[in-house]
């Protein structure tokens, strides 16, 4: 059988000791295993008896304030780092008054949510943790823990003046666009009715809980939770584990994806026993976590983090950089790729390397590197069976990479049970127990580590009726698929602007293609302001133009993503779902995406979008 593997490509990657085209078919077994027909429709929404879910327990009860019917500059709707990197640009601009608006009780977005034992960042915090020079905030380790980051949310907010004019506990519900007075009205859960000349929506898809559509769920008496909102009262200690109420508790969860990694081991150590469901098992990588060096964080030149961010980015986008200035797992694989060793494989050849081969090469790092993960599996954990169910059989970054140092060794430990579904999840729910390949394993306390509802509409995530000119509902704009210029604006709704993942370009450095999204629409709202207009807008060409642009280039990733085991970044296994994760992503990637926007705002012209005053 001839391979589908160049054997030039396979001379260069050097060390491949493995078939990679038994490894490329191993992988789609694995995959098949897992294609449901439902795809996204398997989980249920967070109502009813789960509503809960979405509450908020991190605040007193009975919180109450006055009504508001007054007018401010800016109404930007979230506080994570979405909202408060627009607050930050902002105020750089000039503008005063600035409202923020969350439903949460302060400033954090998913890291006000997560604090669930163990809950780490797993990218580098010099990197992740966004405008340090401009606040002059020294992470504490190179992986911030939970606690720290919201911490440094609200170190955000204050050097910023934030918290002014700001509205928590407060679920906006509604708004409508006025174009006499050129004004939004926002309508909230509190009885507000606020106006506003500039609105930003930059509400996350990572704080609406989604739960597994399990049949019987709703016949389960044992308590439960979702990590998201988890219950220390329930199971004692902090953060940082020492889970004293366990001890005596026989404790089930579901998920082994990011959350599930980090705070099982904390579950682990405390309960009685722990019944770990796992459908899809998550690579996980050597963390090597440690603290800060204050004095090489204070040698720093100015501009480093932008030149760190921009480094690492590049890198995990394939980009060619002289040197890995980050230097971890996310970036370990790119080196074989666009760095040094690329470099001297393409002199070997005397020609540069044509996409194709890169793509062979990289699929071919990617297996030596997946295989390095599935020995360090086989290496730490005792029990060969369970060695076996926990090693992940798909490309490096179908899933989200993990990176810890206490998940597999917790395998170990003698109350602790590794419940594989092979794929195909759990069969049902009991009254006090989950059903696997016909066994019921009885349990206490589930808890649910199922992450966010990542792929629903935009209504549902949002939680917000937009009406724009002449009535017109967001809802209705983007029935089918979704419409913006950049990404950033809509048609139809003049001086509103939406960040986040709606047509823009994805990393898995999330705040820093924020932080470029909250530049522009600063921009662009500055400028508004300077020029002497009360409106501006996208027209229907600069929309259509750049659907079309979207579509031009959503192939480019589509090839990788239909090969990949299901989860949320493949819509579960639906790649060319109109509302999935990635279906908002650029295609050309974050560096390209990210020029396109700079040269927008370097042109001056403003092409795309009509200014205009009021009665003009």
């Amino acid at each position: 059988m001839m391979s589908d593997f160049d054997p030039a490509m396979i001379a260069l990657a050097g060390d491949i000791d493995f078939d990679p085209d038994a490894l490329r078919e191993k992988y789609r077994v694995e995959r098949a295993k897992r294609l449901r027909k439902d795809g996204e429709a398997q989980y249920i929404d967070v109502t009813a008896e789960f509503s809960n879910y979405v509450e908020d327990p991190y605040v007193d009860p009975g919180f109450t304030r006055a009504q508001l019917t007054d007018e401010v500059e800016v109404i930007v709707v979230g506080g994570g780092f979405s909202g408060l990197l627009m607050g930050a640009r902002l105020r750089q601009a000039g503008f005063d008054r600035i409202r923020m608006i969350d439903k949460a009780g302060d400033f954090g977005g998913t890291w006000y949510w997560n604090r669930y034992p163990g809950a780490c960042c797993d990218i580098e915090s010099y990197v992740y943790l966004p405008l340090l020079e401009e606040t002059g905030f020294v992470p504490r380790h190179k992986y911030s823990y939970a606690p720290e980051i919201l911490e440094y949310c609200q170190t955000l907010a204050r050097h910023f003046d934030l918290y002014r004019d700001t509205c928590f506990q407060t679920k906006v519900i509604g708004a409508e666009w006025d174009e006499r007075s050129a004004r939004w009205t926002v309508r909230t859960d509190r009885g507000d009715a606020m106006r506003t000349q500039f609105l930003v929506l930059t509400s996350s898809p990572f704080d609406r809980p989604k739960l597994p559509g399990i049949p019987g769920v709703n016949d389960f008496k044992s308590y439960t939770f979702h990590t998201s909102r988890w219950d220390y009262g329930y199971t004692g200690g902090s953060p940082q584990g020492n889970l004293t109420g366990l001890a005596d508790k026989r404790v089930g969860i579901i998920g082994t994806g990011a959350t599930g990694i980090q705070c099982i081991p904390h579950i682990g150590a405390s309960a009685k026993e722990t019944y770990v469901f796992q459908r899809t098992p998550s690579s996980v990588d050597v963390r090597n976590n440690r603290p800060t060096d204050v004095d090489w964080f204070r040698s720093l030149e100015p501009g480093w983090q932008q030149e760190r961010m921009n480094n690492f980015v590049s890198l995990v986008q394939g980009g060619e950089e002289e040197a890995d200035l980050v230097a971890d797992g996310w970036t370990d694989i790119f080196r074989e790729i666009t760095g040094p060793a690329a470099k001297r494989r393409a002199a070997s050849l005397g020609r540069p390397l044509t996409p194709e081969e890169k793509g062979q090469l990289m699929e071919l790092a990617d297996f030596k590197k997946m295989n390095q993960n599935r020995a360090r599996i086989a290496a730490i954990v005792n029990d060969p069976a369970t060695a076996e169910e926990l090693k992940p059989w798909y490309r490096l970054f179908c899933k989200r990479p993990c990176f810890n140092d206490e998940y597999l060794q917790t395998f170990n430990r003698p109350g602790v049970t590794l419940v594989d579904t092979d794929g195909r999840g759990i069969e049902r729910l009991t009254e006090h127990g989950l059903v696997v390949a016909g066994r019921e394993y009885e349990v206490d306390c589930l808890i649910f580590a199922t992450g966010f509802e990542v792929g629903s509409g935009y209504g549902l995530r949002a939680g917000t009726n937009l009406f724009g000119r002449d009535g017109r509902q967001l809802s209705e704009h983007w029935a089918h698929e979704l419409h913006t210029f950049h990404g950033l604006q809509m048609h139809g709704f003049p001086n509103c602007f939406v960040l986040g993942f709606t047509q823009t370009a994805f990393t898995f450095l999330v705040p820093h293609s924020l932080n470029e999204q909250a530049k522009h629409a600063a921009y662009i709202m500055q400028e508004t302001r300077d020029r002497g207009a009360d409106i501006v807008e996208a027209t229907r060409e600069a929309e259509d133009g750049w659907v079309a642009e979207m579509k031009s280039k959503a192939h480019l990733g589509r090839a990788f993503y239909e090969s990949c085991t299901p989860g949320y970044y493949n819509s579960e296994g639906r790649p060319d779902d109109p509302f999935g994760f990635l279906a908002g992503a650029y295609g050309g990637g974050s560096i390209r995406f990210l020029k396109m926007l700079e040269d927008w705002r370097a042109s001056g012209a403003m092409t795309g979008v009509e200014l205009r005053t009021i009665g003009a």
